[in-house]
């Protein structure tokens, strides 16, 4: 089942709006390619839109290349076919679907998409080639609704979840903990349930198991193709002071590793609910500190050739932006380059220009990922917008 969108790119004379009206599609394509015209980025990239898509926020592409997958914080997941400029369509996957919040997507190596929604995970066959055809029944439990987490610990906060297929054939999703400090009487069940951390489990929902602990809410995760080891971006304690603490992008190299929350609200900040409180043994601390809420989302290795030679291996992520700060910052793409032997690494501005000191930004990327020619793709879930950006030697 297919619902189409009306969406294009294509700028056509825009009719007169009654007062009150929502803007046409061809007004906004107009607006945000003016404000793209400011975005800043190293020599030789450009950036343009790719496709206006409703609630944009994870992509999960195709190893084909043939579709690409968009997840929402709403009740859609949309498709778009890749055009040569642009997108060529934009639809609704399984309009069917009862999905709430479908905002982790991610392909294993067959082609199945997984989707993990706010309380379930389903998986689509071949969703690459056939989504089509495919529907709710096509649709292949791993968590049912109400399966995730104990129902009575949803919440509207941190529970966008994501998830990435490991080199061990194992689904991987963060579980966001829903407060801005975890309290007393909830330590015990999330750490036993992986709220606040990462599970993993085999790809038809059994051997779930809890693989990181001590995360606020991570929204950005992936593995570094050269080692295998898992990289995950986390948000920090709100209302501690314009900067302090930093946000976090981590590494897990093993299972069971703990990465301090909510004894650390970010960095080696103490939270002030657990400063006296003696932190787990063995705390893993990030490997590159970020801005102070910027609110690091998603994130990817770059694993192409057509960047220059500096970008290849490294990470690139996108920061929302803040909201709990005098001064906004953050509303950028940032890259970092991994150090000696997949560790540290120095993050720094790849796009930026979406926040110019204005509270109100221009935009707000969301996250990251990169198609099958190296270029790369990033949401705006403000603008709701895929953007592409390409490098082409001066």
């Amino acid at each position: 089942m297919i619902r189409r969108i009306a969406l294009c790119l294509c700028l056509c004379s825009t009719p007169t709006l009654d007062a009150g009206a929502e803007p046409s599609p061809e007004a906004e394509t107009r607006r945000i390619e003016a404000d793209l015209s400011r975005i800043h980025m190293p020599e030789g990239f450009s950036i343009s839109l790719y496709a206006l898509v409703p609630h944009a926020r994870t992509l999960a592409v195709g190893r084909r290349g043939a579709a690409i997958f968009v997840g929402t914080d709403a009740n859609r997941i949309h498709v778009l076919t890749p055009g040569r400029e642009g997108a060529a369509s934009v639809d609704v996957f399984a309009p069917d679907a009862p999905f709430v919040i479908p905002h982790g997507l991610c392909f294993d190596a067959e082609g199945s998409l997984f989707v993990v929604e706010q309380n379930r995970i389903s998986s689509f066959p071949a969703a690459e080639t056939d989504w089509r055809r495919l529907a709710w029944k096509d649709a292949r439990g791993l968590a049912p609704q109400g399966g995730l987490i104990p129902a009575a610990e949803q919440s509207a906060n941190h529970t966008t979840r994501v998830c990435r297929i490991g080199p061990d054939g194992k689904l991987y999703v963060s579980l966001g903990q829903p407060y801005n400090v975890t309290p007393r009487d909830k330590l015990e069940l999330f750490d036993k349930i992986g709220m606040g951390g990462i599970i993993r489990m085999n790809r038809d929902g059994s051997g779930r198991e809890v693989f990181a602990r001590g995360i606020r809410n991570s929204v950005g995760m992936d593995f570094d193709p050269s080692d295998g080891t898992l990289w995950f971006t986390d948000n920090q304690v709100d209302s501690m002071g314009d900067d302090t603490p930093p946000g976090e992008l981590n590494r897990a190299t093993r299972p069971g590793l703990h990465f301090g929350f909510p004894w650390y609200g970010g960095g080696h900040v103490r939270t002030n609910e657990y400063a006296r409180d003696a932190p787990p043994q063995g705390v893993v601390f990030p490997e590159v500190e970020e801005a102070p809420h910027a609110a690091d989302l998603g994130m990817t290795f770059y694993r192409g050739s057509t960047f220059p030679p500096y970008y290849r291996g490294g990470i690139f992520s996108a920061q929302h932006g803040s909201w709990d700060r005098t001064m906004p910052v953050g509303a950028r793409v940032m890259f970092t380059r991994v150090g000696p032997e997949g560790k540290r690494g120095v993050s720094e501005p790849f796009a930026e220009g979406w926040n110019d000191g204005d509270p109100q930004y221009l935009g707000r990327p969301v996250d990251v990922a990169e198609l099958p020619d190296g270029s790369l793709l990033v949401t705006d879930d403000q603008n709701g917008a895929v953007y592409r950006i390409v490098y082409k030697a001066p």
